[in-house]
């Protein structure tokens, strides 16, 4: 794979920078009421303030991981109103790393990613995040990742089944962002499933 260009670089860090930047200019926690006329589609049911857990299930040809995530209730969201609603929070995770071939074959994985959700329908939503990841070695499936440090970037989307279980699709990259060579990246297709409490 390519050494990324630094208009790709300058766009994971800044791309960071602002859905990190944006979790903190809210002051605190902010908890979505239902807002809407008589009349008018219900809004999205909102994240109960003890949070909810999810399993990551991901794909490539090369490897597959497993995760457990904790996902935070709400940081920020905004109200429903015509074009839905946005949700902003954070998923906090380990995750196992199993490699198809080449050595080493395994590894663990800690990550911290703010996450933006946009609620168009109560039933169905789109989500976008970066964050950050560290992982428990910098050689995996034969490839030199270049540092245990890495960023993540995600884009996915889903539903919810009812006001406790969600599932969901999402295509996520991770790589150092050309901070340090080598910098091939480790991508994959990622089933989603998360248990609100």
């Amino acid at each position: 794979m390519t050494r990324p260009s630094g208009s790709t670089v300058s766009f994971c860090v800044h791309a960071f920078l602002l859905v990190f930047g944006a979790c903190f200019m809210g002051g605190g926690a902010v908890f979505a009421q239902p807002v809407g006329a008589p009349g008018t589609a219900a809004a999205p049911p909102v994240q109960s303030p003890s949070g909810a857990w999810g399993l990551r299930l991901g794909y490539n040809s090369d490897y597959r991981k497993i995760g457990l995530m904790y996902e935070t209730p709400s940081w920020w969201s905004s109200p429903s109103g015509r074009w839905g609603r946005l949700d902003l929070g954070a998923e906090l995770g380990i995750s196992y790393w199993d490699a198809q071939s080449g050595h080493p074959d395994s590894m663990w994985q800690l990550s911290a990613t703010p996450m933006l959700r946009w609620w168009p329908t109560e039933f169905f939503y789109a989500e976008i995040g970066v964050g950050v990841t560290g992982l428990s070695r910098t050689h995996f499936a034969g490839r030199d990742l270049g540092s245990a440090f890495q960023f993540g970037n995600h884009a996915g989307v889903g539903v919810l089944i009812n006001d406790a279980h969600r599932i969901g699709l999402r295509y996520s990259h991770f790589s150092n962002a050309g901070l340090k060579k080598p910098n091939p990246g480790l991508d994959m297709l990622q089933l989603t499933y998360t248990y609100r409490y």
